[in-house]
């Protein structure tokens, strides 16, 4: 006899969906874009690679933003037809999707930084460091706003991850531009741009890694499954463990199934029931989806030879 269960999980929380931390994330993308708007016709006027490599860094950290409320609002669409788990995967979407931007913005940044160095144009070094100090300030207010939102969904954290970097990346232009406007070494403004590019490879490298193990349904981080099997084998009653499979429907919602074999004579029901409270205790899955059967050991076939084989 087989049976199987399956936690609901339309009232677990899944990834961010109160109001409030939609509105913290709008009044993070209020303060980017406005500031971004501002960086890049700065950068253009004073001519510096810096400054605008910061604005687009802040284009993605605005897409990120944006990419994340889209995500929120569609995780939180009930599953129906062929969507068994709704779109609760559209933040990891998103959060591939500013991995790779930020990628491809920093390769090119690393070219445009290397030609500056070779043949630094002239650059405004007062302007640049005045709109750095500026966007120091505008990135706090907007890092110090997200922090207190929940910082569960991957999405979230890759915005959060995208303002903090740029957060970095203001202070070396900043100091690019003190450089600049005191000793008049330009290459200084190429050499910030090379810090922040570096930066944002390193974002794009966390997000497309992460992102990249929830589709590829591996363990999620600090669950180990040889563990969870040695703990499902240990309670009584248990005769045997396969087909254990452990992944991410996103962020932070892991569920498991697995194939359990018990006695001949042992109570399925009140061993699956056992299970799914040992797993939510010990490794806080809440969504499993457990077949139990009988272990019924074979029977072994006695063939009676012919009697002239006897000889």
């Amino acid at each position: 006899m087989a049976h199987s269960h399956d936690h609901g999980h339309e009232g677990h929380s899944h990834g961010i969906s109160a109001d409030a931390d939609r509105s913290k994330l709008r009044i993070a993308l209020a303060l980017i874009v406005g500031f971004m708007a501002v960086e890049v016709v700065v950068g253009i006027v004073a001519n510096s690679l810096a400054l605008l490599s910061d604005a687009a860094h802040m284009l993605t950290d605005a897409g990120a933003i944006a990419l994340a409320l889209v995500a929120i609002r569609l995780a939180r669409r009930p599953a129906a037809g062929s969507m068994t788990f709704g779109w609760k995967r559209a933040g990891i979407l998103s959060a591939q999707f500013n991995g790779a931007t930020l990628l491809v913005l920093g390769l090119l940044i690393v070219f445009e930084g290397v030609r500056r160095i070779i043949d630094p144009p002239a650059v405004e070094g007062g302007v640049v460091l005045a709109v750095a100090i500026l966007g120091i300030f505008v990135n706090l207010a907007a890092t110090w706003t997200l922090s207190r939102a929940n910082r569960e969904s991957l999405n979230v954290e890759g915005a959060f991850q995208h303002i903090l970097t740029d957060l970095a990346a203001f202070v070396f232009t900043a100091i690019a531009g003190f450089v600049i406007l005191t000793t008049g070494f330009d290459q200084a403004d190429g050499i910030a741009s090379l810090i922040v590019a570096a930066i944002m490879l390193h974002a794009s490298y966390g997000l497309l890694r992460e992102s990249g193990r929830v589709f590829l349904e591996a363990a999620p981080r600090g669950v180990d499954p040889d563990r969870i099997g040695v703990a499902m084998a240990a309670v009584p009653g248990v005769e045997e463990v396969h087909d254990l499979h452990v992944w991410e429907v996103t962020s932070g919602f892991p569920a498991l199934s697995a194939h359990v074999l018990v006695g001949p004579d042992d109570d399925c029901h009140a061993i699956r029931l056992a299970l799914e409270h040992d797993i939510h205790e010990r490794f806080g899955i809440d969504h499993t989806t457990l077949q139990v059967d009988h272990h019924r050991p074979a029977e072994l076939l006695q063939v009676e030879l012919p009697s002239d084989s006897r000889r």
